[in-house]
């Protein structure tokens, strides 16, 4: 039997979300065809995604606006010459394409907020609600989607967490050492690591507010590492020069493959605003980084009883997680965060809640 995942693009983060849902089915009798209406072909895209086959359709997205009829006609073609069993399908136009496409069962995997706030997007899910299983990213996600679409029974909108290959990434890591030395950062400094775009909603200015806050506190070599780059940028290095900790913080720009180097932090520290999940503080515990997150969003799930968490947007909580971290008063187990990775983030974690997911186990008992 096949299932058929249908992806938007496979730029980052969605390649990597195709490859998750892909495990999912490895060691089990079903074939993953994976098909990617958008970008062109790649041979190293296909490997990543460890699928049994990888199509790639080759849309602009212009062509997958509206009522994608051309990517409807297609999918149907791939679905005409198989035995598929369910479609499962990232976001909402590949979940529109799956259910117009075929009579088959959708699992609709949703990994942002408000996917539902338009009238228009709640109707087309109503319409095919009998066969939908919609996953959000984290309890907050699923929790955004119960509430927008309150006459679903509770087992149609469920949580599937993002997850990781817990060794293969342990594999990719520099020492502390070469990440250092990579990166251009002295051997003997206490580094605070941040990644992400420098964008409003990952509130770097609140980061640099609280580690301006924090300093007085930490060694004098201490530094604040961004990694990423975005349309804050100049605004956020401005505002270096105004708290006049322009020396002691780092833009890196956007690395490449950038988890490699995390171990050259001393924490990690991220401070959106609602993280729909937060796949950087995965990377961040596998490489055994103490964590500091605001307390919103899927972050703070991953995060809670496994590192600090303060109130978005409050830089002097910030600034005392900072402090309680040098000096060894954050108050975490040195294992919790690893325990926690592989008992509810890691690839074999999710296969198996996956498997016992109501939803799962009526399409199993009805092959």
């Amino acid at each position: 039997m096949q299932v058929l995942q249908i992806c938007h693009s496979y730029y980052p983060p969605f390649l990597d979300c195709a490859r998750q849902y892909s495990k999912l089915f490895s060691d089990t009798e079903y074939k993953v065809i994976t098909v990617y209406l958008t970008g062109e072909a790649s041979e190293e895209v296909a490997q990543a995604t460890c699928s049994d086959e990888v199509i790639f359709l080759g849309y602009k997205s212009s062509q997958v606006r509206g009522l994608k009829l051309k990517a409807i006609a297609e999918v149907r073609k791939i679905l005409a010459r198989g035995t598929f069993k369910f479609c499962i399908a990232h976001r909402s136009k590949p979940t529109y394409v799956a259910l117009l496409a075929s009579q088959l069962p959708v699992i609709s995997i949703h990994h942002n907020y408000d996917d539902f706030g338009r009238f228009t997007r709640r109707l087309m899910v109503n319409l095919f609600r009998k066969r939908l299983l919609l996953l959000g990213v984290s309890d907050s996600v699923r929790d955004e989607m119960r509430a927008s679409l309150p006459h679903w029974p509770s087992n149609q909108i469920e949580t599937l967490y993002n997850r990781i290959d817990v060794a293969a990434v342990q594999s990719q890591f520099f020492s502390r050492e070469a990440a250092r030395e990579f990166l251009g950062l002295p051997a003997g400094s206490w580094v605070v690591g941040n990644v992400g775009r420098l964008h409003h909603d990952k509130d770097q200015a609140t980061l640099l507010r609280g580690f301006k806050k924090a300093l007085p506190s930490l060694p004098a070599n201490s530094l604040l590492v961004i990694m990423g780059k975005g349309p804050l940028e100049k605004d956020l290095k401005q505002l270096t020069l105004d708290l006049g900790i322009a020396e002691s913080v780092v833009f890196t720009g956007n690395v490449p493959d950038g988890k490699k180097y995390f171990k050259a932090f001393d924490v990690f520290a991220l401070t959106s605003d609602h993280e729909p999940f937060g796949m950087v503080l995965l990377e961040a515990m596998a490489a055994n980084i103490p964590l500091i997150c605001s307390d919103c969003g899927g972050g703070a799930e991953v995060v809670r009883g496994v590192g600090q968490l303060f109130k978005l947007g409050d830089a002097e909580m910030l600034s005392n997680c900072f402090v309680n971290e040098f000096t060894g008063n954050a108050g975490i187990e040195s294992t919790a965060m690893l325990t926690k990775l592989n008992d509810v983030f890691s690839d074999e974690a999710v296969k198996r809640r996956f498997w016992n997911l109501d939803y799962v186990k009526h399409l199993l008992n009805n092959k």
